[in-house]
């Protein structure tokens, strides 16, 4: 790095504007506008980005550390957040149906166009991703470029300053005399908490210096905040996830790894009675069906633990942890977990139960039960009589084209295509089975499958929560609040008093609160042969 000789013999770094030492304007543009105000917001230090600006590095830097790419990436990332809400997003659609499908059915065009951006999975797609770490990049690029050479120049300031830059400050006096008691005003600064340096009878009072880094230690907490938000996307950091059981049911729990599994052994949910008491709860928001209030519900559980390493194909040997039951704001917690009871969803359709049956004479050949979660494709009943699945639809309607088809998998509104194998008809006939609806579209058929009952089970919804990063969060956001504080609540205010030929210059300087500063000075020239300085931004 080349270096610029002040002529008070300070060495400066290259594209210095103010001595470090003595504050002499050392650039170009100062000395041809010596009668403006010195731009006192980074000492007039060199800054890399003002200095070099020639290689690849170079420009990256310089892009980077500027306040107005800054705003901007911040800008950009808001306004896909804002996007991200204007659909719901894939956590929250029907686990049964696909992304691509559910934003092109429900909501069009623009539904294709939001999916096909990216905007479902919004906080986990790359560009989003690539604009946080942008925004966390800017901030230490910022920060390094302005901190640096700041903390440099403050800590080389010498006491004695170059007379241009007393007179370039926003408060300034000068007074024709050669007699000032520096010691009176040595103790009035020190009464007013100023760590003074004295040099041949010229005086630099300074205090709350340390809130000029305020803005640096909110860059520090947000380059926290942000990376402990880049670290939910990483695997085992974070979980947030609806897990869906149903009664009797045995489900892994997602986030584990496969580790920890979940039974349902039973769901329960109780009704205030239709008395007085329930009056109390009409605005109630949580109701069933029939317009009872719900007074809890919960499911209990039982917490599994996998042995051993995972076989696909065979069943996992389990050893139960503990025995749980999950209310809300009651949740189940295991190592780093918690499983919240959010939803719940009664009397799901789980078996149906069908005759085959003679349609002239009303003589049953067998049963079938269906397990709408998982069909069997063959159900034989002996003596010649089989039935088959061809066409499984767990929740039927007909498409725009007039043909059946399944909006989810779950079984919501299940319809079968059966074919019926028997020995007066070996080549089978088939029938179309929905609730309270039949056709048989081969014509007339001799068998047809007969309902016989059904099947219900209850769900539990919970949410499978983990959270390793809120320390990192917390942590990130308390240092930003510190910065906020500490920038917000002092000022950085120095005077300087210098001896001259037959005057004494008296300057001062603050980065915010110039009403503070004016009143000190006021009383720290008070009773002395001092001028008052005046304020010499009301000439410009």
């Amino acid at each position: 790095m080349n270096k610029v000789t002040c002529e008070c013999g300070h060495a400066n770094p290259e594209g210095t504007l103010l001595c470090e030492s003595c504050g002499n304007p050392i650039g170009e543009k100062e000395k041809k506008e010596d009668k403006k105000l010195l731009d006192m917001k980074y000492e007039g230090s060199a800054r890399r980005s003002q200095t070099y600006k020639k290689t690849f590095v170079d420009k990256i830097w310089n892009f980077f550390s500027s306040v107005k790419v800054g705003v901007w990436l911040i800008f950009l990332t808001l306004l896909a957040s804002a996007l991200g809400t204007v659909f719901p997003q894939e956590m929250y659609i029907p686990p049964s149906v696909t992304a691509s499908e559910f934003y092109k059915d429900e909501y069009g065009f623009l539904g294709q166009i939001y999916y096909e951006l990216g905007f479902h999975n919004l906080y986990g797609s790359w560009w989003y991703m690539i604009l946080v770490a942008s925004i966390g990049i800017s901030l230490v690029i910022a920060s390094l470029d302005r901190f640096v050479p700041l903390y440099k120049a403050l800590k080389k300031q010498g006491v004695t300053r170059h007379s241009s830059f007393m007179k370039r400050q926003r408060l300034y006096s000068s007074t024709a005399t050669n007699e000032y008691d520096v010691d009176l005003l040595k103790k009035r600064l020190t009464s007013k908490r100023y760590r003074v340096r004295v040099e041949n009878g010229n005086i630099l009072a300074e205090k709350g210096r340390f809130s000029r880094w305020g803005p640096y230690v909110n860059h520090c907490g947000l380059i926290l905040f942000l990376f402990g938000a880049m670290l939910r996307f990483v695997p085992g950091m974070y979980v947030d996830e609806v897990l869906w059981v149903r009664e009797g049911e045995t489900a892994v729990i997602p986030g584990t790894e496969g580790r920890y599994y979940l039974e349902n052994k039973d769901f329960i949910m109780e009704v205030y009675e239709k008395d007085k008491e329930s009056e109390v709860f009409e605005e109630a928001i949580t109701r069933v069906g029939d317009g009872s209030v719900v007074k809890n519900f919960q499911s209990d559980v039982v917490l599994y633990e996998r042995k051993g390493e995972i076989v696909h194909g065979a069943t996992p040997e389990l050893t139960e942890v503990k025995e749980e039951e999950i209310r809300v704001n009651e949740p189940l917690k295991f190592e780093s977990f918690s499983l919240y009871q959010v939803d719940y969803k009664l009397n799901e359709l789980n078996k149906m139960t069908f005759s085959l049956i003679d349609k002239e004479t009303e003589k049953s050949y067998g049963k079938i039960t269906v397990d709408l979660l998982d069909p069997q494709t063959e159900y034989d009943l002996g003596n010649g009589y089989k039935v088959e699945i061809s066409t499984y639809l767990p929740d039927f309607y007909f498409d725009e084209e007039g043909v059946p088809a399944t909006k989810t998998r779950i079984p919501d509104n299940p319809a079968f295509v059966f074919k019926m194998f028997t020995p007066e008809t070996p080549e089978g006939e088939s029938s179309f089975v929905a609730i309270q609806q039949t056709i048989e579209p081969s014509g007339e058929n001799k068998f047809k499958m007969k309902f016989e009952g059904i099947e219900t089970k209850d769900l539990t919804a919970l949410t499978v929560r983990k959270d390793l990063t809120l320390w990192i969060l917390g942590i990130g956001g308390a240092i930003f609040m510190i910065g906020v504080i500490q920038g917000m609540y002092w000022n950085h205010r120095r005077i300087w008093i210098k001896r001259e030929d037959d005057k004494v210059l008296v300057a001062g300087h603050t980065n915010k609160n110039w009403f503070g500063l004016s009143k000190e000075l006021k009383s720290l020239v008070e009773d002395t042969t001092l001028s008052m300085p005046k304020d010499q931004k009301e000439k410009e």
